[in-house]
């Protein structure tokens, strides 16, 4: 029975990994033995062959690509627990980073993260975020590829040109919103987006490895300067979750999980949540354990997550929470009160009296029931319980799998391109219309039809037989190219994403 050893109380106390997708949380004050906790657990499932995402907030959890140091501190635990086999050991890990700083870039394109997430991101307001799905619909109806933030800033500059006639087509756009837009993007862009948004596009395939011996890689995202730009960092997370949410197959209840995935500093994700976009949260987190998916979240203290997110957490890790001000004396009540009750243990109390390196732990047992709570000695990492140097980093990053395919980045002809080509082909002058001969009326223009710079914008706006069979013909050259099928309807999916399961490049 496959199962990761969590510590010890007055049983050994296991995680069941046929109900490791049933989710989870991590919880604790810092400097608890949050961190530490999360590394058992990752290198525990990684041993069991199943892959794992964390974001790694402080830089910590880089220890996971180094084995640990074993002292009498440690036998002494190991002793307590009864682990007989422990030795030193490093996992399989790849490092990633939105910036490309101490890891693989990690892009995503404009058109995948979606306009309802981009607005988060962004900080649009509503009417700010309707001009911004106009913007979506314009470049899907006309076959023009959103993959980095060049191409939003063209496209918003097109659509404020001709607001006229796409305010006829799509609904009333006003130049205030389109300004706002493209000064949020340009703070984005300071923050760092313009790394985020591009190609290569992550493959989520490329998150669900295993090396050559049959162990799961552990994909560690470097969060240190991402954290201090949050709803960046939620957002990305939320977009990831979702995507894998779209793609993966359905595959009901596993014996182990296909992916657990952690996502530390939880709060981030609810605080200023539009109710609409908590509820799709709390559907994803809901649905996606029958993909295979793993969700815990790890936060300071449980009442950062929702009700309705928390109610779905069966496998319960709490660290020591310290009661200084009434919102604290109330996360411990809450925290008490999450826990299947185990009469002979004050459980409010004990969560004040916990030392580093303990925990109050219930998972689901047989029949997905949940155990009382426990107070567990919590099991060592095989790891190094710490951060690498930048020398290991570079010699992990120098033999990951996947560098050769991400370190490059790569433009390929977008909606940038394209408008910006088609705008100096538009103010080239038209050759002047021959002089009729003497006695001859001038050539008839025909009827409905314009000329001059409008009839170029009406064609490339609203699909005459020239647009589409340009936009086909650029429509098979990306097929080509990246196997997608940009002829088929496309449909926003859940979080703003694409349903269906395909991807557009």
């Amino acid at each position: 029975m496959n199962s990761l050893l969590l510590g010890k109380g007055d049983t050994p106390v296991h995680l069941l990994t046929r109900f490791g997708n049933r989710h989870g949380l991590i919880a604790g004050a810092t400097g608890t033995g949050k961190s530490v906790s999360l590394m058992v657990m990752a290198e525990q499932f990684s041993r069991l062959g199943v892959p794992v995402f964390l974001a790694d907030v402080k830089g910590d959890l880089s220890g996971l690509a180094a084995a640990g140091q074993h002292s009498e501190k440690l036998q002494a635990r190991l002793d307590t627990i009864g682990i007989p086999d422990w030795r030193p050991e490093p996992s399989p890990v790849v490092f990633w980073d939105l910036y490309g700083r101490l890891g693989h870039p990690l892009r995503t394109t404009v058109t995948e993260m979606g306009p309802t997430l981009l607005a988060r991101v962004l900080e649009l307001n509503d009417t700010q975020s309707g001009v911004l799905e106009i913007a979506f619909r314009l470049a899907d109806d006309n076959g023009w590829l959103l993959l980095d933030l060049d191409d939003l800033r063209s496209l918003l500059g097109f659509i404020a040109e001709e607001r006229k006639m796409v305010s006829e087509r799509y609904g009333l756009v006003s130049t205030p919103s389109i300004g706002a837009i493209q000064r949020a993007l340009l703070r984005l862009d300071g923050d760092g987006g313009k790394q985020f948004f591009g190609e290569p596009a992550l493959e989520l395939a490329d998150l669900m490895r295993q090396d050559m011996s049959g162990r799961g890689v552990i994909n560690v995202l470097a969060a240190d300067k991402l954290i201090l730009s949050p709803r960046l960092y939620s957002s990305f997370l939320l977009w990831l979750l979702s995507e894998l949410f779209e793609n993966l197959p359905e595959v009901g209840d596993l014996e182990q999980p296909k992916l657990v995935f952690f996502f530390d500093e939880a709060h981030l994700l609810f605080d200023d949540c539009p109710p609409a976009l908590q509820q799709r949260v709390e559907q994803v987190v809901r649905l996606i354990r029958s993909k295979g998916v793993g969700v815990y979240f790890c936060s300071q203290n449980p009442d950062d997550v929702p009700n309705e997110v928390l109610g779905q957490l069966g496998n319960r890790i709490q660290h020591a929470l310290r009661a200084f001000t009434p919102r604290d004396q109330k996360a411990v009540r809450t925290a008490a009160e999450t826990f299947v009750p185990n009469p002979p243990l004050d459980v409010a109390a004990a969560i004040t009296q916990l030392g580093v390196g303990e925990a109050l732990v219930s998972t689901l047992q047989d029949k997905g029931i949940p155990m009382p709570v426990q107070r567990v000695l919590m099991a060592p990492p095989r790891c190094r319980m710490g951060g690498i140097t930048e020398a290991e980093r570079s010699t992990v990053r120098s033999r990951s799998p996947v560098g050769a395919r991400y370190d490059q980045a790569v433009n390929r002809e977008s909606a940038h391109e394209i408008l910006a080509r088609r705008a100096e082909a538009a103010a080239v002058p038209a050759a002047p219309a021959p002089n009729p001969a003497p006695g001859q009326a001038p050539p008839a223009q025909p009827a409905g039809e314009s000329s001059g710079f409008g009839k170029k914008v009406n064609e490339w706006l609203f699909g005459t037989s020239r647009r589409q069979g340009a936009v086909e013909a650029m429509a098979k050259s990306t097929m080509r190219t990246m196997g997608n099928q940009l002829g088929k309807q496309l449909l926003r999916g859940i979080l703003g994403g694409l349903s269906g399961g395909g991807r557009r490049r």
